[in-house]
């Protein structure tokens, strides 16, 4: 079937995504492992089962991700490259977003920002937060790591008992500085604060330090747009946070489908010289 594989072997997770040989998709598939190299053959395995392949059908495995610096030669004789992770994420950003050019932010355990157009991917910053920091501060405030856990519960929190909000300071609400913004997260904690309330203060603290730095990113490139990838996008509370950015600052955020699958899909494309 000359199947490409693209694989994203992350800190956490890995992400599959197979390509035929027209660069139609044929399927997407992310697995959680105790560690990569479990990871990795536990998602091959689960790929090729649900998708009804064999070892055979397939051409070639493109691995990208830090998790690729575990993997040394080919993988059961298939021929196997590794791919630059942030080319991958570039070219799987654009491409799932239908762009030419833009800043990408590739929201994993920490969080990368790139500027990306048809030639070139420029590593613009990186910052230490991301989803590695969501559940590290959750596992100590509310005993809970695992992703879905987190997003899950955050979704009934109220901001209100963790965050301080410039209405809580202010009377006067202006057009930069609205009552509904927030003047310091975690600065309002309340006694009565749930588990709940403290996972929601927790994305929210994550999604608006990321917000802040793709302001200053796109200070630093020509981009208009910027394309969010990774994880964190699925968070209930991603869209709203940089609808504020975007109404604030501007800047268009696109928010593509399937964008947990961009860097997979990027080392995919690579394969097929896309």
């Amino acid at each position: 079937m000359g199947i490409i594989l693209g694989i994203d072997i992350g800190c956490s997770t890995t992400k599959v995504v197979g390509l035929r040989q027209d660069g139609t998709t044929l399927g997407m598939l992310r697995t959680k492992g105790e560690d990569q190299l479990t990871s990795l053959f536990g998602a091959m395995g689960s790929f090729i089962a649900s998708n009804q392949l064999s070892l055979h059908d397939i051409d070639r495995i493109c691995l990208t991700g830090q998790g690729a610096t575990f993997v040394d030669g080919d993988i059961y004789g298939i021929p196997t490259t590794q791919v630059d992770e942030f080319n991958a994420v570039g070219k799987g950003a654009l491409a799932l977003a239908g762009r030419k050019t833009a800043l990408v932010v590739s929201m994993g355990t920490g969080t990368s920002f790139l500027y990306v157009n048809e030639n070139t991917v420029k590593h613009i910053c990186g910052s230490g937060i991301g989803g590695g920091t969501l559940g590290g501060l959750c596992r100590r405030l509310v005993d809970m790591e695992r992703f879905g856990q987190i997003k899950r519960l955050a979704a009934d929190g109220n901001l209100k008992n963790v965050d301080l909000m410039v209405g809580d300071i202010s009377r006067n609400s202006t057009e930069i500085l609205a009552s509904d913004l927030t003047a310091a997260n975690f600065g309002n904690v309340a006694e009565d604060a749930s588990h709940a309330d403290l996972a929601a203060g927790v994305v929210n603290l994550v999604l608006q330090a990321i917000g802040t730095m793709t302001v200053l990113a796109t200070k630093t490139c020509p981009a208009k747009e910027v394309i969010l990838t990774g994880s964190v996008t699925t968070l209930d509370q991603t869209r709203p946070n940089f609808e504020t950015f975007e109404r604030f600052y501007g800047i268009h955020y696109i928010i593509p489908e399937n964008a947990t699958f961009a860097t997979a899909y990027g080392a995919a494309l690579h394969a097929l010289g896309r």
